[in-house]
């Protein structure tokens, strides 16, 4: 069982599978079947390596929604850049000496101090955008535009409410796979899926657009850190317990998410039944989860 914020994931599984293999260095492992020492095979960019990038963006929307359990605590703001930057190495620079000067801004203004958790996105011509979320421990103070884009210093800064969005990790996350498919039929990078989404634009205001999923992954270069958080940022809170411990510690939370999976072997014999749901407690009467009151496991689960 995984808390993250208001959500609460429920893994179950019959048995739990023996690792198979063991990293040896970056470029080998051992596979524990046989005793062999193989080498690793390198994605040439993020959308080869599906395993990686779901691992990824799995792990960001869990950080994001672990710090989000009240969104009007935080500022949803993203950095742009008036020129055609295409340096990633730069992109994290710039990002750290503006959080210095944004940290003295709180500070000269006597706001509460912040943590973040950031996200790089690449568009289609090849610059960078970067997607920041400001935490703070009591409602966000109001930043005016101006002064963001002040103490940002390289291009436009966006800000937009994160209001009445029950799972956040979710919604923030999509920006940094799919791509609308006008700027995709713009930069020639159509190979995915055509779906339907609904978009926040410039002005706050929620549109359906179709958009390809998956299309921005092609643009990460490989090893590329998708994001990164400080260090007072939360992470989800993970326990190992019974299914009966489980249900008593979600008390009501209505299933958002539910998928089954079983594994079989070469024959056809069920190896392995794993079960995913997921619960939202934003979703119950009464609103959001009181972190005072979050899931707490038993003792010796």
């Amino acid at each position: 069982m995984k808390q993250c914020g208001n959500v609460i994931e429920v893994r179950y599984m019959r048995s739990v599978p023996a690792a198979i293999v063991e990293k040896v260095s970056a470029e080998l492992y051992v596979d524990k079947r046989t005793g062999e020492v193989k080498e690793f095979r390198h994605a040439e960019n993020r959308a080869d390596s599906k395993a990686s990038v779901a691992q990824s963006l799995r792990k960001l929307r869990d950080l994001i929604n672990t710090n989000l359990a009240e969104p009007e605590n935080a500022l949803w703001v993203t950095l742009t850049y008036a020129e055609n930057m295409r340096d990633a190495k730069r992109l994290y620079e710039d990002f750290r000496r503006f959080w210095q000067r944004f940290r003295y801004y709180l500070d000269k203004h006597e706001y509460p101090p912040a943590e973040y958790i950031t996200a790089a996105e690449p568009q289609g011509r090849g610059a960078w955008h970067l997607h920041c979320l400001f935490l703070f421990p009591e409602k966000a103070p109001f930043i005016p535009n101006a002064d963001m884009a002040r103490i940002w210093g390289y291009g436009f800064t966006k800000s937009k409410s994160l209001q009445g969005i029950d799972n956040p990790g979710l919604y923030l996350t999509a920006y940094l796979g799919d791509m609308e498919l006008s700027e995709a039929l713009r930069t020639g990078n159509t190979k995915g899926q055509i779906a339907e989404a609904e978009i926040t634009d410039a002005q706050g205001k929620r549109q359906k657009k179709a958009i390809i999923k998956g299309a921005r992954l092609r643009l990460y270069p490989p090893g590329f850190n998708l994001y990164r958080a400080s260090r007072g940022v939360k992470r989800p809170e993970i326990w190992q317990i019974t299914e009966a411990e489980a249900q008593a510690l979600i008390h009501g939370a209505p299933l958002t998410y539910e998928k089954t999976v079983a594994i079989t072997d070469e024959a056809g014999a069920i190896k392995n039944i794993i079960n995913y749901r997921q619960y939202n407690c934003a979703s119950k009467e009464g609103g959001q989860l009181d972190t005072t009151e979050k899931a707490i496991p038993p003792e010796n689960p």
